[in-house]
């Protein structure tokens, strides 16, 4: 039995090139370049589309942990990339062209895979499957994903920033639900007095934006529009929607500020919180220009900046399990940015591990469960997420890192021995499934 890959992008490419390692024959599927999505410009498997940069190399970024954890893994996509790395400081950056031919090239040279270059517009449930078609999939590959998923699909990835805990000044702030519903510790209000408030009405409307791809026709949700978009509407639009002060009294004053930035608790470990409303089309400098001059904000470590572009992804962590798989569809899997996992390192490491899973029950192996200590694991963590209600697409953070059995209070030292905690527990991973891997 043959594992099926539908897509030849990072995710497609890894997965396809991980199960083949496992020993499974694989059949990958991409549809160019006789049909070509908006995104792409050739038909090279593997083709960078946004950038030539897979981030930072350090393993104190949790990227670059991730790398790291997929080279140990004989990742053709790390692999490839160290080999075509150009200069870019401490991130890893590649030769898009020279990348691409060696990924297709690679693929090409493998046995137990064999390419075909056509569109899949239906997908078999009689053996596993691994959807990677990225975030931009072809209006027939829709439709079947719609069917299959429940129509559980999301049209733009409208996401707010996403800031670390420990990085906040928290006596500029205080904790309290609206009318003090729930617990009362889910969200920090930074409140603003009238001359904050209209600074930060003039930057969102004065400071850069990114302007909508070709592809991308700007129609937003009312519910769900860019917070640049509600400051150019009019001076107190803001006051009224997302940054409301009603229900949210200081309860270090009694009084009720002139408006308020609500932060909500992105994890059950409150680690890490959302700017709630804050989805916004502003350029990455100018959101931290922005937001860092918000009271509270100014040393901000921002492990997600905000986004609003069109991007398909399902809801995975009301889908999927842990392995990956459709709840409802077992011999179905699903990898790439169509999960929700934002990045192309994101997006190689959900077709490794799709890819390993799906091979291993197409060969009747024992199934292998990802260690949950390794950044592998908190890309899985961000997919399994149950405690956001409107689940958005993110890289991989330190916040979807279980804490350390012990209190160490220097983060570059707790960054450094959750790194080794995580590759111990991946050296263990990989051995055990190293029984059928060709290297």
């Amino acid at each position: 039995m043959s594992v099926l890959v539908i897509g030849g992008g990072l995710a497609g490419c890894e997965a396809a090139w991980q199960a083949a390692l496992q020993g499974a024959r694989v059949d990958l599927y991409e549809m160019r370049p006789s049909k070509r999505g908006p995104a792409h410009v050739t038909g090279d498997l593997a083709e960078l589309v946004c950038s030539n940069s897979l981030r930072g190399a350090s393993l104190e970024n949790a990227v670059g942990l991730l790398k790291e954890e997929l080279a140990r893994l004989h990742s053709l996509i790390v692999g490839t990339a160290r080999e075509n790395a150009v200069p870019a400081g401490g991130a890893l950056a590649v030769d898009r062209v020279r990348f691409a031919a060696a990924v297709q090239a690679r693929i090409a040279a493998e046995p137990r895979i064999t390419v075909h270059r056509e569109e899949v517009t239906d997908i078999p449930v009689d053996r596993p499957a691994i959807v990677a078609c990225g975030p931009l999939p072809s209006d027939s590959l829709l439709h079947a994903i719609d069917a299959l998923a429940g129509r559980r699909l999301n049209y733009f990835d409208a996401a707010s920033p996403i800031v670390s805990a420990e990085s906040l000044d928290e006596s500029k702030m205080y904790r309290k639900s609206r009318y003090d519903k729930g617990s009362g510790d889910d969200y920090l209000n930074i409140p603003l007095d009238r001359a904050a408030y209209e600074r930060l009405v003039h930057d969102l409307r004065t400071l850069p934006r990114h302007e909508p791809k070709a592809f991308e026709e700007a129609r937003y949700f009312e519910g769900c529009l860019p917070i640049e978009t509600m400051a150019d509407r009019g001076d107190d639009v803001l006051r009224y929607g997302p940054m409301k002060p009603v229900g949210l009294r200081d309860p270090r004053t009694g009084a009720a500020p002139y408006a308020v930035v609500q932060l909500r608790k992105e994890n059950a470990q409150g680690s890490a919180f959302n700017l709630v409303g804050f989805q916004t089309r502003m350029t990455w400098p100018a959101q931290r220009e922005a937001f860092g001059r918000l009271p509270g904000m100014e040393r901000a470590e921002w492990l997600r900046l905000g986004v609003m572009h069109r991007n398909t992804f399902i809801d995975s962590p009301r889908l999927l399990d842990e392995a990956l798989r459709l709840r409802a569809v077992p011999t179905l899997y699903f990898a790439g940015q169509i999960t929700g996992a934002e990045g192309y390192v994101e997006a190689a490491a959900c077709g490794a591990m799709a890819g390993i899973h799906a091979a291993r029950e197409a060969l009747g192996l024992h199934p292998v469960g990802v260690p949950r200590e390794t950044a592998l694991g908190a890309v899985v963590a961000h997919l399994q997420n149950q405690a956001t209600p409107d689940f958005q697409p993110a890289n991989v953070t330190w916040a979807f890192f279980p804490p350390l059995d012990r209190i160490e209070r220097d983060k570059s030292r707790r960054k450094e021995l959750m790194a080794e905690r995580a590759l111990r527990a991946l050296d263990a991973f990989a051995s055990d499934i190293r029984g059928r891997v060709r290297v």
